[in-house]
């Protein structure tokens, strides 16, 4: 059955039909039946929390039998005591991540630069070969994060090796990218044009986009755009951050979720959308909401939703993966509970899947079906034999 949500987002879900209503069911007699049934889960739902201590998560489906996942390997009180590796899953289907071995890819330098902070890997396939974009900061500065890149050098990024590019260059007269703390670049490509996206301290933690080469992404080929900056009062919560960006592309658009304020119970998803054959370069053709699209207040037992992906698993569901604190850290009751945020582990990857309206906008904040009240469960079905 197709459930429609107050919101306009509509989604698929299964329903156990009474099978003494079925049974009642004659085709040869003609009337008006009713069947009883109850919403099921279905098979495209994922346990969640989804994996434990993962922040920033990424999965991508590989376009080879297998789906991959990575994130921030997390710390632990200080810097000192994690952030100091690359991690990769892979598995025949998503929800096989959450068990599948976890193996190290890539380890801090000991000193130097690429030695301390690595976070917020992200996997993706550019022109055949698979590149990992990350940010990472120094031994003599752990401030100094600046986005590095790394290449495989076979098909298969969980057993071949690695390689690094290096970190990310700025085109040819632009002399401000990358020149202050900057990370979370993420990549996408849209009508033969090939993008970043990351952010950047300029004043503020701003998000900015511009063009690669795709035969050496780690090269801009343009000046950037600043694509948006924090302005409305949910983004400037303890701090004043845009980060985080994710492209969701859809017949129409070209959308670009990101993450908000500190890091907290306050941190939360905005949006960004263009139609999808604008000059996508002109930040006139951008349009931001001015509220977010998920937040705290969005969901039951969790906070401080941020850093999201997407992907679509091999149901043909569209699913939102992103990082939330359990609500008792609200309280500072959580297991792993760290007075600052950043080296607090307790930030665990979940799952949902992203509903769209009538008019294919997405919508990441409908509470999946497991969650829907049990008042509303109970459904009916009229058949009419003629």
């Amino acid at each position: 059955m197709n459930a429609v949500f107050t919101n306009g987002a509509k989604q698929e879900m299964s329903v156990d039909w009474n099978s003494d209503d079925i049974g009642k069911v004659d085709t040869m007699i003609p009337g008006v039946y009713k069947v009883r049934g109850k919403i099921a889960s279905s098979a495209g739902d994922y346990q969640n929390p989804f994996i434990t201590e993962r922040a920033d998560p990424y999965i991508v489906d590989g376009e080879n039998g297998y789906y991959y996942f990575t994130a921030s390997y997390p710390a632990y009180g200080n810097v000192n005591k994690g952030y100091d590796r690359i991690v990769l899953r892979c598995s025949y289907n998503v929800a096989g991540l959450a068990s599948a071995e976890e193996k190290t890819i890539w380890s801090a330098h000991s000193s130097g630069i690429m030695a301390k902070h690595i976070w917020a890997p992200e996997m993706h396939k550019i022109n055949g070969v698979w590149y990992i974009f990350f940010a990472a900061g120094s031994s003599s500065d752990i401030w100094a994060i600046r986005p590095y890149v790394l290449k495989c050098e076979g098909d298969n990024p969980y057993l071949d090796k690695w390689t690094e590019c290096g970190q990310m260059q700025a085109s040819s007269g632009d002399t401000s990218s990358f020149t202050s703390f900057s990370l979370d670049m993420t990549y996408f490509e849209n009508n033969g044009k090939h993008y970043v996206i990351w952010a950047e301290i300029k004043g503020d933690s701003s998000l900015f986009m511009a063009e690669i080469d795709p035969s050496e992404p780690w090269k801009l080929i343009s000046k950037p755009i600043l694509l948006t900056k924090p302005e409305y009062d949910w983004e400037l919560v303890n701090h004043r951050v845009n980060e985080g960006a994710s492209v969701l592309k859809t017949n129409d658009k070209v959308y670009v979720y990101f993450s908000a304020s500190g890091t907290g119970s306050e941190y939360c998803v905005g949006r960004m959308e263009a139609d999808i054959n604008s000059d996508l370069m002109d930040i006139k053709n951008w349009t931001k909401l001015d509220k977010p699209v998920l937040s705290s207040s969005d969901l039951n037992g969790e906070s401080g939703p941020g850093h999201n992906c997407f992907v679509v698993d091999e149901n043909g569901d569209t699913l939102i993966v992103y990082h939330s604190r359990p609500s008792s850290h609200d309280t500072k009751s959580c297991g792993t509970y760290a007075n600052d945020p950043l080296y607090d582990p307790c930030r665990h990857t979940r799952i949902r899947k992203v509903s769209f309206t009538n008019s294919g906008e997405p919508v990441i904040n409908t509470m999946s079906d497991g969650e829907i009240a049990p008042a509303f469960r109970e459904v009916t079905a009229t058949v009419i034999v003629e």
